[in-house]
């Protein structure tokens, strides 16, 4: 089951991750092809200040993952809803600042990146201000859809994202088309083009946080400090691999301006727009290992955890190598969709193009294993790969070899700083085990201690109520060779199989759709824990017995004998799978 969300999520993640590239990629088309490198130069210099928005939406997504998988984990839906609240008002806040905060300096702004200064022989000045200007009107919508997307993966909204994508990106391309070839107002127009499309998007988002059946609810005396405060500090590692990817674009348009002048700054606009694309598919890998992480790490799920790593390695491997296939062979096609009459800054994209592709399979990499220790709380070794991995050794070593190589070692440098730190992951992950290994469970990191004890727990699958009534029955065994009396093992059997038929007889035929049921029981400092786990359609088995508390005492007895047996019942909707644990 977890190998199969994990797919479903990592489809809409992607899509979700391209929110914001696609229209990038899309501006950057149609500013190399109809406004010239001059415009391309003043995108690529304004660039900064996107990702820094960027950062905090990220930082904030991250922190959302964080904080909800671990309330959801525990089954705590009103710190699920504190966080929600709290996101809402801390997006809010910030953004209002921001915006203001960039349009009133939007001059020393511009000069701050690298655009000169405001003179009106400086054409490069006036076009990174006014792309600046359409940008930023747009930037509320712009975090607020970063936002919702994690608190859709969690409800399992995920065909809302696919839609609010499309719509977003077919805006976003008539919007460009229309300041083109009719209303030509420029770089202005072209920010606000996708300004506009982030709103179209955030509209159809938004319009789920207000239905009644909505998992989350904003709540205003849950919104405090300290709820605030964790988002932010789970977000950390995310905000300082966003600031570090700030600075390592104003390094590099520093080195560029320097070894290529304007046209070198062009061609990395080029490849900064390409890569931003291929980055979804590592991101989108890495953004769905934290959230699942966070949830298991939680619930204190071992098996998920190495489960889970296995599969975000094999994805990351898997996609990253076919990404990179296509841009070596399709680079000057991607080029030249960017820059046309050019020459020598089309070439120097081409090459950049291929060099950098060979930096995805180690980064996709990195990302996932930084997200996955960001989720199971090894907070300080992520940022340490987040300050590494997006900065540091891919800035010192594009200095050092463009020193050498000119452009080419500017490109060369992310393949360098990439490949270091998988290396340097790899080597910790060695000290930590005290033994080399690259198998998944040496890069799971779990402490010895963590969970249950092997031989404490028992995982059953099942599909059918013969399955269900073959899952009690080991179950009993599994209970009685821990020393549980042939009553309370035959109990717990009972419960097993009574809300596992349950499922297979009501769930399974609500649609034509696959579904499976997943047990855990576990023993563990003297309590029996039932957890169980299915992708139906959503079921509280607690909150539908007190809507029938007053029908007749024969229907829903299985139900029933199971809530009076138990010491406590926890559910919960997470993933658009159903989690019910049981204490007895």
């Amino acid at each position: 089951m977890i190998k199969k969300v994990f797919r479903q999520m990592l489809v809409t993640q992607i899509l979700s991750a391209m929110t914001v590239m696609i229209c990038m990629l899309i501006d950057s088309i149609m500013i190399g092809r109809f406004l010239g490198v001059e415009s391309m130069t003043a995108y690529g210099l304004a660039t900064p200040v996107l990702l820094i928005f960027a950062a905090f939406g990220s930082m904030l997504s991250a922190g959302i993952q964080v904080h909800c998988g671990k309330t959801m984990g525990s089954g705590d839906m009103e710190q699920t809803n504190a966080g929600f609240s709290s996101a809402v008002v801390l997006a809010a806040g910030v953004t209002a600042v921001g915006v203001a905060l960039v349009l009133v300096f939007i001059d020393p702004v511009c000069a701050l990146l690298g655009a000169g200064e405001n003179v009106p022989e400086n054409a490069v000045f006036a076009l990174t201000r006014d792309y600046l200007t359409g940008f930023i009107i747009g930037a509320p919508a712009f975090i607020f859809a970063q936002i919702m997307v994690p608190f859709m993966q969690i409800s399992g909204n995920r065909t809302r994202l696919v839609v609010a994508v499309g719509v977003m990106t077919l805006a976003d391309v008539a919007f460009d088309v229309i300041n083109v070839f009719v209303v030509k107002w420029g770089t202005l127009g072209m920010g606000l083009a996708s300004s506009f499309s982030y709103y179209i998007a955030f509209v159809i988002g938004i319009t789920y946080f207000f239905k009644k059946d909505c998992i989350f609810k904003f709540r205003r005396k849950l919104v405090s400090a300290r709820t605030s405060g964790g988002l932010l500090k789970y977000g950390v590692p995310t905000v300082i691999n966003q600031i570090s990817l700030v600075l390592l674009v104003f390094v590099l348009n520093k080195i560029l301006l320097d070894v290529g002048q304007n046209r070198a700054v062009a061609a990395y606009s080029v490849i900064s727009t390409v890569g931003n694309i291929c980055y979804c598919f590592g991101s989108g890998v890495g953004s769905v290992a934290l959230l699942l992480s966070s949830i298991f790490y939680s619930d204190e799920d071992k098996t998920a955890l190495r489960s889970l790593m296995k599969t975000m390695i094999f994805y990351a491997i898997v996609l990253d190598i076919i990404v990179i296939a296509a841009v070596l062979i399709f680079a000057p096609a991607l080029v030249s969709l960017f820059l046309t009459d050019d020459l020598s800054a089309k070439d120097m994209a081409i090459l950049g193009a291929r060099l950098f592709s060979l930096s995805l399979l180690p980064s996709a990499l990195n990302t996932s294993l930084k997200n996955y220790y960001q989720g199971v709380g090894k907070t300080v070794f992520s940022e340490i790969i987040s300050g590494m991995q997006n900065f540091a050794f891919a800035a010192i070593f594009a200095f050092v070899l463009s020193r050498f190589l000119g452009t080419t070692g500017v490109w060369l440098g992310y393949v360098c700083g990439e490949s270091l730190t998988l290396i340097l992951i790899a080597l910790y992950v060695w000290f930590k085990n005290k033994k080399l290994s690259f198998s998944p469970d040496a890069f799971s990191l779990l402490p010895g201690d963590f969970g249950a004890k092997e031989g404490d727990y028992v995982e059953l699958s099942l599909n059918t109520v013969e399955g269900a009534v073959d899952a009690s029955l080991k179950a009993a065994d599994f209970c009685r060779s821990h020393g549980e009396s042939a009553r309370d093992s035959n109990m717990i059997a009972l419960c097993i199989e009574e809300m596992a038929d349950n499922i297979v007889e009501h769930g399974f035929t609500k649609d034509d759709k696959e579904h499976q049921v997943d047990v855990r029981l576990t023993f563990k400092d003297g309590r029996r824990v039932i957890r169980i786990r299915d992708n139906c359609v959503n079921f509280d088995p607690t909150h539908y017995l007190e809507l029938h508390s007053n029908d007749d005492l024969t229907s829903h007895i299985g139900i029933r004998m199971v809530m009076k047996t138990v010491k406590s019942a926890n559910y919960v909707n997470s993933l658009g799978l159903n989690n019910l644990t049981l204490v007895m």
